[in-house]
């Protein structure tokens, strides 16, 4: 029978800071095909960028990172390589100790100078370029405050998060949206940064959920359901709250795709509340709670106390390794050429101005959505690395008793599922959309042939999300074993 309950921890030394990036009101805004608008109209919530610098005890046991949390869609690998390398001339951190994610918000836009040319787009270069120039100096003020921290992991619960590969029956065809009678990963994984006065430097809230209750009729800059999240559980733990999306390729909100902001905003004290619950039950630091024997009050009552930990037992805390390796993950055979791709672009266009002229607004939608995802598609295709396969950069950290894995592109919730499974009960944050979107969605070999979106527009073959596991399990496994 077990007599103490251990909270995996972890200590560092650490610091959190932010800073607003909300773009100009008119820059372009369009993320959506069905969109009728260019340009943003207005600003729902500022957009923010957070950043964590954690760092060993020691400097001998290893170098700094960071983690940078920005509020943006997507953005092309070029401009992610900019604020890596404009954090790297402030702080001198190697490029391989820094971590860009996204937390996916569609509400932000789309932030990509191939826009340039479409209105509002003469602002997207000089915000972007300043972007990187405000990470630079924000890490910077980042690693003039590290100060001696303990984390805290834990999990909660929330079904906020919905499966969203819909079969419609009267069309006889897949819809991305709400399925009520899909499974859907509810996991959050917390971790909350306390300084040695016990005030909370910050958490981490890692969660699998596309931002996507603001869709097309939106036309206001938003951060969607992350906002109001990180805005409400400040306001309750106090320091700042940094949210890293986790494997959410079929996961979003039950209700989405609309154009009210409350929604959004409701969404997120959704998340807000769930994270709460758990976060408001974590011990002291560097403690456990431990069976303390009987006291007889009419009848024999166990009490349980917070012990602080032994020296042999913190030893494990300051555990640090961080490392970047490479999955090779083979294209479709089926992958669509550039040549394709514009020619049917050039169709929807031309049928496009066919509806203009006959006024029929719905067709205009309907085409103007068919031309956005081929430039979408173009825009994949030319980013895409040549060759046979997609060379996916994976970091993953050891931080005290936790695991943290930051992938790029787009996995489904049976990415996560399956590690966290296999790691139990060490806590395993799983951060996508991590210092690229390339290669887009990773679908499991399982969701192929059904011309699902996801499916559609992917660039990997079936089975690249089981290898990408595989790969990643045996990695962790072995330096477990070294460790």
């Amino acid at each position: 029978m077990s007599t103490e309950v251990k909270t995996p921890q972890a200590m560092c030394r650490a610091a959190m800071v932010r800073r607003d990036i909300t773009p100009p009101i008119g820059i372009y805004h369009r993320m959506w095909g069905a969109a009728l608008h260019d340009r943003a109209t207005g600003v729902h919530r500022p957009l923010e960028a957070t950043l964590l610098w954690v760092e060993p005890m020691l400097k001998s046991m290893g170098s700094a990172q960071v983690l940078l949390s920005l509020d943006h869609c997507i953005l092309d690998s070029n401009e992610i390589q900019n604020i890596r390398k404009a954090i790297t001339q402030t702080t001198g951190l190697a490029s391989q100790n820094i971590v860009v994610a996204l937390t996916h918000t569609h509400g932000a836009g789309w932030m990509s100078r191939s826009r340039s040319d479409l209105p509002g787009g003469e602002l997207l270069g000089p915000y972007l370029d300043s972007l990187a120039i405000q990470m630079g100096e924000l890490a910077k003020q980042a690693a003039e405050k590290v100060a001696p921290c303990t984390m805290l992991f834990g999990s909660g619960r929330c079904n906020l998060a919905a499966y969203r590969d819909y079969f419609d029956e009267e069309r006889k065809r897949f819809v991305c949206g709400f399925d009520p009678t899909g499974s859907a990963d509810d996991m959050l994984m917390l971790a909350k940064i306390v300084d040695d006065s016990g005030a909370t430097v910050g958490t981490l809230i890692n969660y699998a959920c596309h931002p996507t209750t603001l869709a097309w009729d939106n036309t206001l800059i938003s951060p969607d359901w992350v906002g109001a999240m990180k805005e409400t559980v400040e306001r309750e733990l106090g320091g700042l709250t940094l949210f890293l999306q986790g494997a959410s390729g079929d996961l979003g909100p039950r209700e989405g795709f609309v154009g009210d902001t409350s929604i959004a905003d409701r969404n997120g004290r959704q998340v807000a509340y769930s994270a709460l619950s758990a976060l408001t039950a974590f011990p002291p630091p560097q403690t456990k709670f431990v069976y303390a024997g009987p006291v007889i009050s009419g009848t024999a009552i166990g009490t349980w106390t917070h012990q602080v930990l032994s020296a042999d037992e913190r030893t494990s805390l300051g555990h640090w390794y961080w490392e970047e390796f490479c999955v090779e993950l083979p294209y479709r055979h089926d992958l669509p050429t550039i040549e394709q791709t514009l020619k049917e672009k050039e169709y929807w266009e031309e049928e496009e101005n066919r509806a203009r002229t006959l006024s029929d607004d719905l067709r205009v939608r309907d085409c103007r959505a068919q031309v956005e995802q081929r430039t979408r598609q173009l825009n994949r295709l030319n980013h895409l690395v040549p060759g046979r396969s997609y060379p996916l950069k994976v970091q993953v950290g050891f931080v005290g008793q936790a695991i943290l894995i930051f992938v790029p592109g787009e996995l489904y919730q049976s990415f996560q599922m399956v590690l966290r499974e296999r790691f139990a009960p060490t806590p395993l944050f799983v951060t996508t959309l991590s210092n690229d979107w390339q290669p887009g969605y990773i679908p499991p070999a399982n969701k192929y042939g059904y011309e699902i979106y996801q499916e559609v527009i992917a660039a990997t073959a079936p089975g690249c999300s089981e290898m990408l596991v595989e790969a990643i399990y045996r990695r962790l496994k072995m330096l477990q074993t070294k460790s």
